[in-house]
């Protein structure tokens, strides 16, 4: 998936928009999506001027994001205006190497079960074969009230 497929299934724009590609989804399996680090990234600026790192949260944002696509691929269905996709649970966060700019971020998320509209989901971030962040996350599509 390009950047404008990822568009119709993520509501987030710059510069919270955290996928730039997607390599593989198979749809109530697994995914595999990408963020480009660059320099350029709004939060670098103050994290940390002297040594620029990718705040963690981030990187489970991200990981959030790619596993938000995999959800709505499995459903057949878009994100719209109507619904928001909400965290539900972060366990086990495991951040073991710093992201920096120039670094390819692999996203990973794989489903681990759905129900009662909460999707688990065991994921992980890498640069190249170097897992840099894991985590275990519950997330859930919800209609958005006027």
């Amino acid at each position: 998936m390009d950047i404008h497929e990822i568009l119709q299934y993520l509501p987030h724009r710059y510069p919270f928009l955290l996928v730039d590609r997607v390599l593989s989804c198979e749809p109530g399996k697994d995914i595999v999506a990408l963020k480009n680090v660059t320099i350029n990234e709004p939060f670098f600026g103050g994290h940390f001027p002297h040594h620029p790192v990718m705040p963690g949260v981030l990187i489970i944002e991200a990981l959030a994001q790619a596993a938000a696509i995999l959800t709505l691929r499995t459903m057949d269905t878009k994100a719209d205006e109507n619904s928001v996709y909400y965290f539900v649970g972060i366990d086990k966060a495991r951040f073991k190497q710093p992201v920096q700019p120039g670094d390819q971020l692999l996203l990973e998320a794989a489903i681990e079960r759905q129900r009662v509209g909460i999707w688990r989901y065991t994921t992980r971030a890498r640069v190249g074969e170097r897992t840099v962040a894991e985590a275990e996350l519950m997330c859930t599509v919800r209609s958005r009230q006027p």
